[in-house]
């Protein structure tokens, strides 16, 4: 899939594979989103919300139905790929936007987007991965903007590289695809998935000051999913091999380009855990359908982090958490999966841009239903606010 494929009247449709540079003005946002005239006048801190205790595992807890709105919507945030936009493709429920992440032993810091912008201000925030990256990629721009939406931003964009600058605060939020991580090569007209060799695709990530990580999906699809024909190693090629250990083998040679070119005392580094999926309805209780279509609250029953963590954890997770533990420098592991895990109801099901109005009037037909991808608004708010967290509090 294109990287922003699919959008009707977004500003991403003309940047596939040309340089577009826009100026982007004020987003029609609520009159109380606003903040004063300039950086300092905007920037509000919460006293009243102190950061968790450092012994505080902000991974483990449970949803809480609350009564707050979302920080932006599918209409006022320009930015959000059709794919991902629930309310825009008519999504009738909004119960999913009200949900909010409570960890078990403390208080998540409200994520305050002018604090974000404030502390960030001169420094890049690059997001390196799949489309779930770009998930939480187009969550953070939408949050930053509704924190400061007269202040003029731009985006410049050559795929596989989209850089959202804010403009007044120096601060550049980016989406770097790359879904293996490592290269891929082409070789007499074949693409090859470069097991041992980053080089490529590392050279846009330096001068980063913080970098978020995420791979895993890609190295298990198959058929015309495939994005490779060979995997290449040592000088090698191979026709295939078990899935899981090419992804340990690529995922090594991220960690030791992150080890040799990476100084920790300039660069803060990320790494997203396995986003779970929800395809399948006999894994939670209580079914609505054969999958996620029409599922509207979060699992009943995995009301613990750990429940959903042990039925949602895959082999992949076991290899990202082997290779981090590996490494010199310090890699902090945005450790999504399990609560995530309990969401089936934040996918956006049949309300995407990708499927044609045929497909979302009939869920049941194969292949017409994601239950990957994550609604924005949405739960990729939530793994902002943790992010936020851990950047700044913890």
């Amino acid at each position: 899939m294109p990287p922003f494929g699919g959008r009707s009247g977004g500003v991403l449709a003309a940047v596939a594979l040309s340089v577009s540079v826009l100026l982007l003005l004020a987003l029609p946002l609520p009159a109380a989103s606003a903040r004063g005239a300039g950086p300092a006048a905007r920037h509000r801190r919460d006293a009243a919300t102190p950061g968790p205790a450092a012994s505080c595992d902000v991974f483990s807890g449970s949803w809480v139905l609350g009564d707050g709105l979302a920080a932006y919507t599918g209409y006022s945030c320009s930015l959000i790929d059709a794919e991902f936009n629930c309310q825009l493709y008519g999504r009738p429920d909004s119960d999913y936007l009200r949900y909010r992440w409570k960890p078990a032993g403390c208080e998540l810091p409200r994520f305050d987007g002018a604090d974000f912008l404030t502390r960030m201000k001169g420094k890049t925030v690059m997001f390196v991965g799949d489309s779930l990256g770009r998930n939480q990629w187009e969550s953070l721009v939408c949050l930053l903007h509704a924190a400061a939406p007269q202040s003029p931003a731009q985006l410049v964009s050559s795929d596989p590289l989209y850089n959202y600058k804010f403009l007044e605060y120096e601060v550049t939020v980016s989406f770097y695809r790359a879904p293996y991580l490592v290269d891929i090569d082409a070789v007499q007209g074949k693409r090859v998935l470069m097991l041992d060799d980053i080089s490529g695709n590392a050279e846009a990530w330096r001068g980063a000051d913080v970098l978020s990580f995420n791979s895993g999906h890609w190295w298990t699809h198959t058929g015309a999913m495939q994005g490779w024909d060979y995997m290449g190693e040592s000088g090698r090629l191979s026709e295939d091999m078990d899935r899981t250990v090419a992804f340990q083998r690529g995922l090594t040679t991220w960690a030791n380009w992150v080890d040799l070119n990476v100084d920790p005392a300039k660069t803060r580094v990320f790494f997203q855990s396995m986003s779970p999926t929800h395809y399948s309805s006999k894994e939670w209780p209580n079914p609505v359908s054969k999958n996620c279509y029409g599922e509207t609250a979060p699992v009943v029953g995995l009301n613990s982090t750990a429940t959903a963590g042990q039925q949602a954890s895959t082999g992949q997770d076991q290899v990202i958490q082997a290779v981090l533990r590996g490494m010199r420098s310090p890699v902090r592991l945005l450790d999504i999966t399990a609560l995530s895990a309990m969401r089936k109801d934040a996918h956006p099901s049949v309300y995407s841009g990708d499927l044609t109005p045929a497909q979302r009037a009939n869920p049941g037909a194969g292949g017409s239903v994601d239950c990957s991808h994550w609604c924005l608004p949405g739960l990729p708010d939530t793994w902002n606010q943790l992010f936020y967290t851990l950047l700044f509090y913890k």
